[in-house]
């Protein structure tokens, strides 16, 4: 069956303009024009993807891009017209995949969606393949339920993107990775040079990991190369 994107859009010739495109790509598209009728329409077909514009009356793209992350493994891109890198990053930290800004280039577009779409399917199979758990350090790192256990049981739920780094960082421990690198590791494709995603991760990730996230021990930052993950057994 073909993969599932809804989009959510309150700008109707936006949003059909956008659907009829993906639909001549081969995917199923529904269409919502809040965050009401999205929520009507993924409890009846959950989607694969969600690309969802940020400036919306009522639940903006943030809040949404907040409650379905906390809810789902869904795949979401936000659409925003806006220039401040800072709606940007926010919505990296509540858990969205990606961004575009408007106006974008469908070509780029199209061809985001593809790489997310085929990084989740492929994450889907890796679950099914690697071993369901990979300790380090007193951490367990759940595969099949993404997220982290501590020896005292207690669960660090994880985003998706969140999964896919510290992954990439357990499968590389004492090896200093760079920002390019952790891209490539984690998203598969080029970001835009000035793109902040793997900062942003590493703070999240170092909020849930370290004991004094401002002066981390396992995820260490190596000035003009990237990134070194020690944890204490290596």
């Amino acid at each position: 069956m073909a993969q599932h994107i809804v989009i959510v859009e309150d700008d109707a010739v936006t949003r059909k303009r956008l659907a009829a495109s993906l639909r001549k790509q081969m995917y199923r598209v529904s269409e919502a024009e809040n965050a009401g009728q999205m929520e009507e329409v993924i409890a009846r077909d959950p989607a694969d993807l969600l690309l969802v514009d940020i400036n919306m009356e009522g639940k903006d793209g943030l809040t949404i891009t907040r409650e379905q992350r906390a809810a789902s493994k869904v795949g979401i891109i936000l659409l925003t017209s806006r220039d401040d890198q800072i709606d940007r990053i926010i919505g990296l930290e509540m858990g969205a995949d990606d961004y575009v800004t408007k106006p974008f280039d469908r070509r780029e577009l199209f061809a985001r969606i593809k790489n997310l779409l085929a990084r989740i399917s492929e994450l889907s199979e890796v679950r099914q393949k690697v071993e369901p758990v990979a300790q380090v350090g007193g951490w367990t790192l759940d595969h099949l339920r993404r997220r982290l256990v501590d020896e005292s049981g207690t669960i660090e739920p994880l985003t998706r993107a969140e999964f896919e780094l510290l992954h990439a960082f357990f499968r590389h421990p004492g090896v200093i990775l760079s920002r390019d690198r952790l891209l490539d590791l984690i998203q598969h494709r080029q970001w835009d040079p000035d793109n902040r995603t793997i900062d942003v991760l590493v703070g999240r990730l170092r909020k849930k990991i370290e004991t004094n996230p401002s002066n981390p021990d396992w995820i260490i930052t190596v000035h003009g190369e990237g990134y070194l993950f020690a944890p204490p057994d290596i």
